[in-house]
């Protein structure tokens, strides 16, 4: 474990248009990277003094691998903490497929399983949803086409992009840094409303992390590694500030490998970003 790192990713991004398929703000940031102790030549470094020094003082007492990603909703600078940078999106990616699903299916007839989905996290509805796509291309390609709108180019969900079956849509590699443009992008894309609306009820068995900060809407994913059996916990959500609303994604592995050793790291990270909230600078958008 990389107990002590630091990693801190800036990135500006030349516009926040949010036209389907349009890649200019993320084919084009400003990245500033600043590991401790390795610092690159030719880069400089800026961030929030108070929030960076608390998270600095906060990481050796997690006991574990952290990564926690802040960015204003609409569009911004981007600011990412910690040593934990990309892994497995987990039950996150539900978000996107219960948009995909609920676009595809106007009359509602879906709304049940995005519901469960979402809010308990239920895997068979989640399975439901993605049958609703069609054949497994068909639904890689819908779920792909809402990443992609929200500034996404990267990231590849179960596919053509990857080399996971059309199944395993749970197994997408999602970056920690692609999961929180995602969500500064989410209430301003078109007919999500509804999805972010789930996402502020989520059940209390899985109200922790962001689940503590009054107001948030957010989802949660986990699981352990086939190999070692350690335990993933991530998370992303929208989180209201005086100036609108930020962007979270935060992940964590505990050193004892557990779910609960896990989420109760992404719970003392909601709680230092709550003790910070009247100094993040936020945004808004208009749901198209």
């Amino acid at each position: 474990m990389l107990g002590t790192a630091v990693v801190v990713v800036l990135i500006t991004l030349a516009s926040c248009s949010l036209i389907p398929g349009d890649k200019s703000a993320a084919e084009a940031p400003t990245v500033v990277v600043n590991t401790a102790g390795a610092w690159r030549p030719g880069l400089s470094v800026s961030m929030p003094d108070s929030l960076a020094a608390d998270f600095t003082q906060l990481q050796p007492q997690l006991a574990g691998q952290v990564g926690m990603a802040i960015m204003p909703v609409g569009g911004g600078r981007m600011t990412v903490f910690g040593d934990w940078v990309s892994g497995i999106a987990w039950s996150t990616i539900k978000v996107p497929l219960a948009i995909a699903a609920l676009r595809r299916d106007p009359q509602g007839g879906t709304l049940e399983e995005a519901q469960a989905a979402i809010t308990v996290s239920d895997n068979y509805a989640a399975e439901m949803l993605w049958e609703s796509l069609g054949d497994g291309l068909e639904a890689a390609k819908a779920v792909q086409d809402v990443l992609d709108e929200a500034g996404d180019a990267t990231t590849g969900v179960a596919g053509p992009r990857t080399t996971l079956d059309y199944q395993s849509f749970g197994g997408t590699e999602w970056s920690l840094a692609n999961q929180v443009r995602f969500a500064s992008r989410l209430p301003c894309l078109p007919e999500t409303s509804k999805v972010t609306e789930l996402m502020s009820s989520i059940t209390p068995e899985q109200a922790w992390g962001l689940g503590v900060l009054e107001g948030t809407a957010y989802k949660g994913g986990w699981g352990p590694d086939d190999q070692t059996g350690i335990y993933t916990v991530r998370q992303f959500g929208l989180v209201p500030v005086r100036s609108g609303m930020i962007a979270v994604a935060l992940a964590a592995q505990a050193d004892s490998g557990s779910f609960d050793d896990a989420t109760a790291i992404l719970s003392r990270l909601a709680e230092l970003i709550g003790r910070h909230v009247t100094n993040l600078h936020g945004g808004t958008c208009t749901p198209q």
